[in-house]
């Protein structure tokens, strides 16, 4: 979403923020408080926060940009006073924060007022499910309390039940540095999503709760999480105990995921001499690379997408013309190709002659193909 029907001084807060964050903070929505004024002076924003988003409303004054502006918080936290301290005779007193030396000039004054929200936000929500009269919750709190970057959330409904939702960062691991050359702008971090039912009272066997691991989307080029088999959570497992087997499941499953960036750039290697240089592929994953093909004067491109599993998997394989158009004006492609020899175990070499046998018979089927697709 474009700024630029903000006020220039507010505009320069809102770019900063998105840009300088390390944060994932996502713009939801833009209005304007007065219709007359032609001017947008409010937002919402998506804030990620354990494994979710929290929805904040920005209240700026078009009229006046240069003031500080009003944060609006979701309905669930009406009990959220950030700046509110509680004096000795009960009443409440504004603390000293970022709202206070408000300083319009600055562009980094809102993204240091989000930070510092969010940051009395996960206190405000790890007070909240300290007060929960639940011996379960309390007990796997106190067990990870020492645990860096764990966040949680309380949920509560009107039409659903108390949840408590955690999540723990995974693998004292730097994943970022582990691919030569890759580009990723964010650290890559795995992380496991705990949801427990709130309950009244501690009973003796408890069932477990539900698990799903999560990563940034980024990482799936080299690992995809949906692949990984969770550890059965066994009874009375707490998260103390549980952690330390999926966390080595997992050092070791991405150990391996490294390793086969090597065997898929061997694989690309043994293609050229059998199909000439590649047009393009990937040199960081090596999860595509592209031939250039000809069977008499039909030339066409052919493209190898790697899946993270190779060799155990197969590549897929597409065939594009390089001289047939759909009317849309786009190049005729083939069905995704997996149906051909193919064997793990296979030497590299062996591997790529086998499909280009293949496709000497293919390449003839997708000619045709074009042909009656122009007719």
């Amino acid at each position: 979403m474009t700024t630029d029907a903000f006020p220039p001084v507010i505009a320069a807060q809102i770019n900063y923020l998105l840009s300088h964050s390390p944060l994932s903070i996502k713009i939801d929505q833009m209005w304007a408080g007065c219709k007359y004024s032609g001017l947008l002076d409010r937002f919402s924003l998506l804030i990620p926060f354990c494994l979710d988003f929290i929805k904040w409303d920005v209240i700026y004054n078009a009229q006046c940009p240069l003031a500080a502006p009003d944060v609006i918080f979701g309905p669930e936290d009406e009990n959220f006073h950030p700046f509110c301290v509680t004096g000795d005779e009960g009443d409440f007193k504004l603390s000293k924060n970022s709202l206070s030396d408000w300083n319009s000039k600055d562009p980094s004054g809102l993204l240091t007022l989000i930070h510092e929200l969010r940051d009395l936000y996960l206190s405000y929500q790890k007070k909240r499910i300290g007060e929960v009269d639940d011996d379960r919750l309390k007990f796997e709190i106190s067990t990870i309390v020492s645990r860096e970057g764990i966040e949680m959330y309380m949920s509560s409904g009107v039409e659903k039940p108390e949840e408590v939702k955690f999540s723990v960062p995974l693998l004292d691991m730097d994943i970022n540095k582990m691919v030569f050359g890759c580009n990723w702008r964010h650290q890559q971090k795995i992380y496991l999503q705990v949801i427990f039912p709130v309950g009244r009272k501690y009973v003796s066997a408890p069932s477990a709760p539900r698990l799903k691991l999560v990563s940034s989307p980024e990482l799936k080029v080299l690992f995809p999480i949906e692949d990984v088999k969770l550890p059965p959570w066994l009874d009375g497992m707490c998260m103390a105990e549980y952690l330390p087997n999926l966390e080595e499941t997992l050092e070791r499953q991405i150990l391996d995921a490294v390793s086969l960036i090597d065997v898929r750039r061997h694989f690309i290697e043994a293609l050229a001499p059998v199909f000439g240089r590649p047009l393009e592929a990937d040199p960081v994953f090596c999860r595509k690379v592209t031939f250039l093909a000809a069977s008499g004067v039909f030339t066409c491109l052919v493209h190898f997408f790697l899946p993270t599993q190779f060799p155990k998997q197969q590549p897929v394989l597409m065939l594009q013309s390089s001289q047939h158009f759909n009317s849309q004006g786009a190049p005729i492609k083939s069905h995704l190709l997996t149906e051909y020899p193919w064997s793990p175990r296979w030497e590299s070499s062996q591997m790529a002659e086998r499909i280009l046998e293949f496709l000497v018979d293919e390449c003839l089927n997708f000619k045709k193909f074009c042909n009656e697709a122009q007719l």
